[in-house]
């Protein structure tokens, strides 16, 4: 049974964000925009400087036996993107559902405290976020995770949130869209696999997939296990929503210089 969980939140503020020298990893594409940077960056510069030189520049990590790369986005102070290796062009690509397809959040999550080190100092799973827009809402043809700071305000919705979050599908308004959540256990991400899950809750995953956007968020779940909500929004052309789930994060990463006294710290567990 699905419920409705209303949070009525200021939508979270993005930053139009320019990836080395001139591509935007969100948002539609413009018309003199070149939808391949990522590719050519991590395909033509990252592999070939791993493999011939031992050092992934410009890129953080390459691991090409894991099938990605690790990206410092030029948006933000610890905005990182996790990168395949491979050709992979998004959430309609139908080798994210293989059965030997890399564990592409499961990588991403393990990068948090890489995002975390460009802040100087630890902080709650709750602040953390990882990210894929819609087929629709990127301007990027080849995949890529946005690891970056949760919006404050999304974290306080999200918090009050968990007790109504379970393993079905909830729904929330967030950020002025409607969104359905889900809950996942465990302290990483390893074996979770996201988008088989939101490909398991689809009539036609080959067709619908690439409408979809996907964020997990970390969490201490009530009664204080580790754990994810892992959230998924469509597509809704009436309603202008291009599915951009890095709406949630906020590239500013405002919540690292909130006071402790302003912040919800039910929980001193850190990624």
């Amino acid at each position: 049974m699905r419920r409705r969980v209303l949070a009525c939140l200021v939508p979270a503020a993005m930053a139009a964000g320019v990836l080395l020298a001139t591509a935007r990893a969100n948002g539609p594409p413009r018309p003199d925009h070149d939808p391949n940077v990522l590719w050519n960056i991590v395909h033509g510069r990252c592999v070939p400087n791993q493999l011939g030189e031992n050092s992934p520049a410009p890129c953080a990590v390459v691991d090409p036996s894991r099938g990605y790369a690790v990206l410092k986005d030029r948006d933000g102070a610890a905005q990182y993107l996790l990168i395949p290796t491979d050709r992979v062009t998004g959430m309609e690509d139908p080798s994210i559902l293989r059965s030997d397809a890399p564990d592409y959040f499961g990588a991403a999550w393990h990068q948090v405290d890489r995002a975390l080190a460009r802040l100087g100092h630890t902080m709650p799973r709750e602040t953390m976020a990882l990210a894929i827009n819609s087929q629709h809402g990127r301007s990027q043809n080849q995949l890529h995770i946005h690891i970056d700071c949760l919006a404050p305000e999304i974290r306080v919705a999200l918090h009050w949130a968990r007790p109504h979050i379970g393993a079905g599908w909830t729904s929330l308004d967030l950020a002025g869209h409607h969104y359905r959540a889900t809950r996942i256990d465990g302290q990483n991400l390893d074996g979770a696999y996201p988008f088989r899950r939101l490909a398991a809750s689809l009539a036609d995953p080959a067709r619908e997939m690439g409408g979809h956007t996907l964020v997990v968020v970390g969490t201490i779940w009530p009664g204080g296990r580790p754990g994810f909500i892992l959230l998924d929004d469509r597509v809704k052309p009436v309603s202008g929503d291009r599915a951009s789930g890095e709406e949630l994060q906020d590239h500013a990463c405002r919540i690292a210089h909130f006071e402790p006294g302003h912040a919800i710290r039910d929980s001193s567990y850190t990624p």
